[in-house]
């Protein structure tokens, strides 16, 4: 089993939109005999992006799972890949699949670099401690530099790359790769697809660059132990490709380097050389620590081993609807192992689940398999109520892993459907999206009626209300793209709140004293403090106090909005031996947290969102006067030596709605923009006054 385990690879495949991610994998699948033909993104035909908005777009919208297997150096590797997206609207794709993940491969266009969400992804990596090596793509096209692209990596990622190929050409020009582990030189046979590739001579104008960087990856191999500098000092060309090799790795399963590799998967070079740096250098799962949960009994940390014999736990990381066997749970096994027909305990709903089938997924294909056991990734269908993030694990041995956190929802829309005979339809499938996906929210507005869908930028809600009318056959109506505000108070207020009522019998009575100030940036939702003192109100109802507060923090005082953060200190109260409930002091609450906000100086907040535009540098004036206009705070110039630079700026969402078509006017069409959500922010007072009296369609006093 542990022999399994060392030569099993969990990887992902992240970067930013357009860098080649979905390409590359398509090649994977080629050379590793999973396919018999590539799948290209431009013509709607690759494997991974199977949904029909990804291909219709050539675009990848939700991560796809997939299995491959790999022979280098005599030994048989199973790695199962998940393809992320890049656009930032889909980034709870990446998020979810990096915390199941053990190594990434990072893909840099040779062209464009490091962007914003190379970085973005890159930092996500970096929470859940996830090795990495860098494959810098696209090395065919008009302006691929692989040097720069290293140096970015340093500079933007504070990351430390070191070549272990570097590229024979580069453009029109390039034509292989020279292996500075091996010290050869390779090219690739345009006939078979890149299938066939051979041992080239080294171009002579290169021997001084190769003797540069492969000296330094010598000496940084020595650097690794006392027997390698040993070595080295005596004589460097006695470290063997087997000691680089091993010293690379350690030095990556530490996080200490990138293994940074080049090619052009477009062009069939150099992803053979890509997957075998994926079974050097990456982790294998019993390389990565042992996974760390809550006992929920108990409390107590607990660890669980990458083994067989350990109780069975795993996390869900994502769940997905499917037409033909209903809903899909991808789940990472941790340890243990499951036999299809079993039963798990589901630790976040305290249930226990049936997991009737498991399935071994490629893409959207799927094959039945009876066992999964530890390091494994696969699909359960048969189960009840299963949600992202939720913990599943031997009955008797319950453990709740560290779930996945998810940026909130920036933008909003009003739907309904166009047929009357639709209504509870749409209910159905909103409620399965929300399930799949938990950065879309849904919410019914008390005043309207409406039904407002929230996501995470305008492609993200495109999609969604494309998915209703292909896949749920649900035509709907739309209203106008609406920023996802949120509220806060600006003000403390202590603030008494009676709650009685006499029906005749038993009645209610709840009385509640408590200090609201503004919440500290750093806390996030409620914090809640109990001060009471002498046990003026019951131990029992603090838990339901606290409840109903953060219950009633969903809707706002001043236009329904969720609240940012509140602290609420519990200060004084009396209570009815009769009369006092819980849930009288739960109601207590919600009327003490709308009769105080409304007292505290209520505001709105505003979603800021990190822009970065690529452009010519004629046109620098032009768009940085066109962000002042929109409140736009101006970050950084950086200039590029190809004649063009990237600014980078905060710029509220409320402004950005249009965005693209106006910066493609003031440039003729030669920028590119990047859009993502940084923070929220105190919006303008006039901004506040318009926003609400668009809202209630009159002049609200603040």
């Amino acid at each position: 089993m542990q022999d399994k385990l060392t030569y099993t690879r969990n990887i992902g495949i992240m970067a930013h939109i357009d860098a080649g991610k979905t390409t590359t994998t398509e090649r994977i699948l080629y050379y590793t005999g999973i396919n018999y033909r590539i799948g290209e993104v431009h013509n709607g035909a690759a494997t991974m992006d199977w949904m029909v908005q990804e291909q219709e777009r050539g675009i990848t919208i939700t991560s796809a799972v997939t299995t491959v297997y790999w022979d280098v150096k005599n030994q048989n590797y199973r790695i199962n890949i998940i393809d992320t997206p890049g656009h930032v609207d889909f980034t709870v794709e990446v998020e979810r699949s990096l915390r199941v993940l053990d190594g990434a491969v990072a893909i840099f266009c040779a062209v464009g670099g490091v962007e914003p969400q190379s970085e973005t992804v890159w930092k996500q990596a970096d929470h859940y401690s996830i090795p990495r090596i860098s494959y810098v793509n696209k090395m065919d096209r008009a302006g691929a530099d692989f040097y720069t692209v290293v140096n970015q990596i340093r500079e933007k990622l504070g990351a430390n790359p070191i070549p272990l190929q570097i590229p024979i050409g580069s453009e029109d020009e390039f034509t292989g790769i020279i292996d500075l582990i091996e010290n050869k030189a390779y090219g690739w046979d345009n006939e078979s697809l890149g299938a066939i590739y051979n041992e080239v001579p080294v171009p002579e104008n290169l021997k001084d660059t190769i003797n540069k960087y492969r000296s330094e990856l010598i000496e940084g191999t020595a650097e690794e132990s006392e027997e390698l500098l040993e070595k080295f000092l005596k004589d460097p060309d006695s470290i063997s490709e087997e000691d680089i090799i091993a010293a690379v790795r350690k030095a990556t399963l530490e996080m200490r380097i990138t293994p940074v590799m080049c090619g052009a998967s477009f062009k069939n070079k150099g992803v053979q050389k890509l997957i075998d740096a994926i079974c050097f250098f990456l982790p294998s799962p019993t390389d990565v620590p042992p996974i760390h949960g809550l006992n929920p009994y108990t409390d107590k940390e607990e660890t669980r081993e990458a083994n067989n014999q350990e109780p069975f736990s795993a996390l869900a990381f994502k769940i997905a609807s499917d037409p033909f066997v209903g809903r899909i749970a991808y789940f990472r096994v941790y340890s243990g192992s499951l036999n299809a027909g079993e039963v798990v305990l589901n630790v976040n709903t305290n249930k226990k689940e049936r997991i009737a089938r498991i399935l071994q997924m490629h893409a959207n294909k799927r094959t039945p398999i009876q066992k999964i056991e530890a390091g494994e990734i696969a699909a359960a269908i048969g189960f009840k109520e299963i949600r992202t993030g939720d913990s599943l694990t031997d009955l008797k041995h319950p453990i709740i892993l560290e779930n996945i956190k998810f940026p909130e929802p920036v933008l909003r829309l009003a739907v309904e459907p166009k047929l009357q005979d639709d209504i509870d339809k749409l209910s159905i499938a909103l409620k399965k999206m929300i399930e799949e996906d938990p950065t879309f929210n849904v919410k019914v507005d008390e005043e309207t009626g409406q039904t407002i869908i929230s996501g995470m930028g305008e492609l993200h809600l495109e999609v969604i209300l494309d998915r209703l009318n292909r896949e749920y056959k649900i035509s709907v109506n739309k209203g106008a793209p609406q920023v996802a505000y949120k509220e806060a108070i600006t003000e403390s207020i202590m603030h008494r709140e009676i709650y009685k009522k006499q029906t005749g019998g038993k009645g209610r009575f709840a009385d509640i004293t408590v200090d609201i100030s503004p919440a500290d940036n750093t806390v996030k939702g409620l914090l809640f403090v109990n001060d009471i003192k002498g046990g003026n109100i019951p131990k029992e109802y603090i838990p339901v106090i606290e409840k109903g507060f953060r219950n009633a923090m969903f809707n706002g005082v001043l236009a329904g909005f969720a609240m940012q953060n509140l602290k609420v200190r519990l200060v004084d109260g009396r209570y009815h031996n009769v009369d006092s409930d819980a849930l009288s002091f739960e109601i207590a609450a919600g009327l003490a947290f709308k009769n105080a906000c409304k007292k505290a100086k209520p505001t709105l907040l505003e979603p800021i969102m990190k822009l970065m535009v690529s452009t010519s540098d004629k046109y620098i004036g032009d768009v940085t006067s066109d962000l002042n206009k929109r409140r736009g705070h101006l970050d950084n110039v950086a200039s590029r030596t190809d004649g063009t630079s990237e600014i980078y700026a905060k710029v509220p969402l409320a402004e950005m709605f249009g965005y693209v078509t106006t910066l493609r006017t003031i440039t003729s069409g030669r920028a590119i923009s990047n859009l993502e959500f940084s923070h929220y922010a105190k919006t303008p007072r006039e901004i506040v006054e318009e926003v609400l009296y668009k809202i209630k369609g009159y002049v609200v006093n603040i």
